[in-house]
């Protein structure tokens, strides 16, 4: 039994032409920018929560916890569930506009939902920057959170319809690329705004969203739409071909490229896809390996804890004993790891493919999670910090995690999703896989503080338990998806140990075995 891995036979697995054109780096670079704002309202609101100047203003009972009371745990200064709530509220609303925003997609095409998804952002920014008490706070999230159900529908498959198939790992990854240059310049706006005197720095670090949602809006009125879109929604061929050729490169042929994409959509249109590409992705039994993923590589990536760090990374560090400068200054730290490894991966996915990937960072990240909850059970008590020395081991640690995720499951929790789907249920499946990271991110946002305070250094373990899992799963289950047209990555499962049983063999690589014995 082959686990995971999948040769993929057949004389139908064409290998397309096609260069890496200015054309195609603008265009994805462009949609890049959901990926940054993305990025920086994860890491702007874990720094704007722990300046003083804003919990003394919108927080104040956590701000007296943290001055004066020392009946209070280190483990619990930040449990807080209205502090948690202005965090997870920009992912309930995006995960509430998923839906809408995979009909706008599917319909409209990738480019209209980024269009909305960055009027959103500006709105939350502005809103959130000008923001005099807390219900305004929350509005500006909901906001942000509406233009992130569109962005984070729209772009990665704008990425992955636009790369050429040969390099569809490193351009999908400039999603992840995207966010954590997004959450870099989040942490170091933070360390900068957090020094302004008077107090109202955080109005920067919360208006400073609608740089790169301008960026996006303006931006995404001049992208091309991708050929895969333009054919589902009927576009004359001739008109497809001109733009594939020149997304590809002059005197490319991009025939063969061509053809699957007008095929995919014409059996999508004989098997009816013209109605509910969600029902059928729920219901049907060859699409179920695609649904598999759709729910656990999210959920999955949602419970390596990332979020955990990426949200509270500077409370996390305050709860050490460090200071508010020092803890944001640390965050920024972080964060460059996070940048450099998810750069490497895009430099080593299409070379080594996914599953290599996500084994070794899961590895790598299991070993940190569980040093980092060690540490922290032997040396964090409820009063009292822990020494410098150890202070700079967790820093360390937390660095080595981040790099873990930032070359595995930040980048290609992702990729694999948005490369896996058949056209006719594409939008739909990737507003599952929206959905359900929008859903535990929730629930990770919502419940960590809360956990911290009264599972302490025990979280840290409960997250590498899930570690450990996921590696098993995607040793198990998850074949490999390098180098695969994305109109044939079907056929990756019809070849699979375990799949196969589900969805049927591939009839393609059968007749080519059969052919090869007579």
């Amino acid at each position: 039994m082959a686990v995971g891995v999948v040769a993929v036979e057949g004389g139908q697995d064409r290998r397309y032409g096609g260069r890496i054109t200015a054309f195609v780096v603008l265009s994805c670079m462009t949609a890049g920018m959901g990926g940054v704002i993305f990025g920086y309202d994860i890491g702007i609101a874990g720094g704007v929560s722990s300046m003083e100047p804003f919990l003394r203003k919108f927080f104040p009972d956590v701000y007296r916890r943290m001055h004066g009371d020392t009946r209070v745990s280190n483990y619990c200064k930040f449990d807080s569930q209205l502090l948690t709530a202005f965090t997870s509220s920009l992912y309930v609303a995006g995960l509430l506009t998923t839906f809408l925003a995979a009909r706008v997609t599917a319909g409209r095409g990738r480019r209209a939902s980024m269009v909305l998804g960055g009027a959103a952002f500006l709105a939350g920014a502005a809103v959130g920057g000008a923001s005099v008490n807390i219900y305004m706070v929350i509005l500006g999230r909901v906001l942000l959170g509406v233009g992130l159900g569109f962005a984070n529908q729209a772009v990665p498959l704008y990425l992955s319809e636009m790369a050429p198939a040969r390099l569809r790992g490193a351009f999908s990854n400039g999603f992840q690329l995207s966010v954590g240059v997004g959450a870099l310049a989040a942490n170091v706006i933070n360390f900068g705004t957090e020094k302004i005197r008077g107090g109202w720095g955080w109005r920067v670090s919360l208006a400073l969203a609608a740089v790169p949602a301008g960026l996006l809006t303006l931006g995404a009125l001049f992208l091309p739409e991708t050929p895969n879109s333009l054919v589902q929604q009927g576009r004359d061929r001739h008109d497809v071909a001109r733009l594939l050729q020149k997304v590809r490169g002059a005197g490319v042929d991009v025939g063969e490229e061509l053809d699957d994409i007008v095929a995919a959509a014409a059996s999508a249109g004989e098997d009816g896809a013209g109605g509910d590409g969600l029902r059928r992705l729920l219901v049907e039994r060859r699409y179920r390996p695609q649904l598999v993923m759709a729910v656990a590589i999210p959920f999955f990536q949602q419970v390596t804890g990332i979020n955990a760090i990426a949200f509270y990374a500077p409370e996390l560090l305050r709860t050490i004993g460090m200071g508010e400068s020092a803890s944001l200054l640390s965050a920024v730290v972080t964060g460059v790891v996070g940048v450099g490894s998810t750069f490497a991966s895009m430099l080593a996915v299409d070379r080594f493919g996914r599953r290599t990937l996500f084994l070794v960072g899961g590895a790598q990240m299991l070993a940190s999670q569980v040093l980092i909850g060690a540490i922290m059970a032997a040396e964090l008590r409820d009063s009292g910090g822990v020494g410098k020395g150890w202070a700079g081991v967790l820093i360390l640690l937390i660095a080595v995690y981040v790099a873990g995720f930032g070359w595995s499951w930040g980048p290609l929790g992702w990729l694999v999703p948005s490369e896996i789907f058949p056209l006719e249920v594409r939008a739909a499946g990737q507003s599952v896989t929206v959905a359900v990271s929008f859903a535990f991110t929730v629930f990770v946002a919502q419940a960590f503080l809360s956990m911290l305070c009264h599972m302490k250094a025990g979280i840290f373990f409960f997250f590498a338990a899930w570690l450990a899992a996921m590696t098993a799963f995607v040793y198990l289950l998850l074949p490999e998806t390098k180098g695969v047209p994305i109109e044939q990555v079907g056929r990756v499962w019809r070849a699979h140990w375990f799949w196969s049983r589900v969805v049927g063999p591939d009839p393609d690589a059968d007749e080519a075995r059969a052919g090869g014995k007579l």
